[in-house]
């Protein structure tokens, strides 16, 4: 790819794999745009995590198959192009990490605010990024066949990096925020 722009998608519309034209409104293209905004928030949250090479390695892996979820969305009208797949043990590996940074945590006995340290700020965005590409990929499963792991792996996203929130607060000595009635 030597030329980032084409022009060709001046008139509102794109191609997907399997080089149809669709409109950028479409609800493939607005599911992969959430995947990609996603993943540049996580790429945020990387640079925040500068000295946690191993928080940052994890979110590194979680941004490569944010790329495998994008490239079955956009195949989602097409049998003509092979993408990678998510597998159980990917969605089990962001259990895992959710169980391990938990064992450090408070028990959650009230809902919380979305803040704290710069880096636990960012994560709680990435999570609710990640909720809307998952509501866009609900919305996406009523006009296609979606793989249901895509599904599973955004909704285990959204709880780990929730979880990821907290525990870099608790890193950086920040309490939850109880949401106060």
């Amino acid at each position: 790819m030597s030329k980032i722009y084409t022009k060709t998608g001046d008139d509102g519309k794109t191609y997907i794999l399997g080089n149809k034209r669709v409109k950028k409104s479409c609800i493939e293209i607005v599911a992969t745009g959430e995947v990609d905004e996603l993943n540049a928030t996580i790429g945020l949250l990387c640079a925040e995590l500068e000295g946690v090479e191993d928080l940052a390695e994890k979110l590194k892996k979680v941004q490569h198959k944010l790329f495998v979820v994008g490239s079955n969305i956009a195949a989602v009208q097409t049998d003509l192009v092979e993408v990678p797949k998510l597998e159980p043990e990917h969605v089990e590996q962001l259990e895992h990490w959710i169980d391990e940074m938990n064992e450090e945590l408070d028990e959650l006995k009230q809902f919380i605010l979305p803040g704290g340290n710069k880096a636990a700020s960012i994560s709680f965005v990435a999570r609710a990024v990640c909720r809307r590409a998952e509501r866009h990929l609900i919305t996406l499963t009523d006009h296609y066949e979606v793989d249901l792991m895509l599904r599973r792996y955004l909704n285990r996203l959204s709880d780990f990096l929730f979880v990821l929130g907290r525990y870099i607060n608790k890193k950086h000595d920040v309490d939850d925020i109880a949401w106060k009635k």
